[in-house]
């Protein structure tokens, strides 16, 4: 937790008028990021459930497409965002024990993990749409031997492209930290930002550990 003592909150660069004091102001968009984030597991929670509901209809069919997924890649790819949570948790340390110079180190490092992912995932998908695994109506891959086939697919598109929609976001996010620790607006009294981007991107993590078994390992 940020550091917002007395003396430190009254003397923060960065505290809002409308705030009593720093402790207050940190509660309070810590607080909104929880709430945030627990829509966004309730959103997410819908497309698991109608993962399940499909699973169930269907066994036979996610197990022989998960096939036509690079588990190789996958793997990959959760190692890269795992190593991006903890640069991140690196980064709220950092600016703990005040290492202003290490926070950017972080914060950099994490915005290049982010972004070996979403290389990855465009090369994954650019890979599927060259033979045809495309979602809903436009499938026309002949390799599975399932008329359903575009169900899996479709929620595949759907979960992991809106995962990547909140990389993207993080990355921004992520860019713009970088941009206010090179100009030391964070140090052991003020990192706010630091901390409640760090939360986000953690769901952003989990919600990948649980895509990667659900598409890539299912047998």
């Amino acid at each position: 937790m940020a550091n917002h003592s007395s003396s430190a909150s009254e003397s923060s660069r960065f505290m809002q008028h409308h705030f009593v004091d720093a402790d207050q102001q940190f509660d309070a968009a810590k607080m909104g990021m929880w709430i945030f984030l627990v829509t966004e597991i309730l959103f997410f929670g819908g497309l698991f459930a109608a993962y399940v509901i499909y699973r169930a209809w269907y066994p036979e069919l996610f197990t022989l497409a998960s096939e036509e997924l690079n588990t190789l890649w996958g793997g990959v790819n959760t190692v890269v965002l795992i190593g991006s949570s903890l640069t991140v948790a690196m980064a709220i340390k950092s600016a703990q024990l005040n290492q202003k110079k290490n926070i950017a180190i972080n914060l950099a490092i994490t915005l290049a993990l982010a972004a070996v992912f979403m290389v990855i995932k465009y090369f994954e998908w650019t890979h599927k749409f060259h033979i045809g695994i495309f979602p809903g109506e436009f499938y026309s891959f002949e390799g599975i031997d399932h008329p359903k086939a575009n169900i899996f697919f479709s929620l595949y598109y759907l979960m992991t492209g809106l995962h990547g929609i909140h990389v993207v976001i993080g990355m921004g996010l992520m860019a713009w930290l970088l941009w206010r620790s090179l100009k030391g607006h964070f140090d052991s009294e003020y990192y706010t930002p630091v901390e409640i981007t760090g939360l986000y991107w953690h769901l952003v993590d989990i919600i990948w550990i649980f895509l990667f078994p659900l598409f890539y390992l299912i047998d």
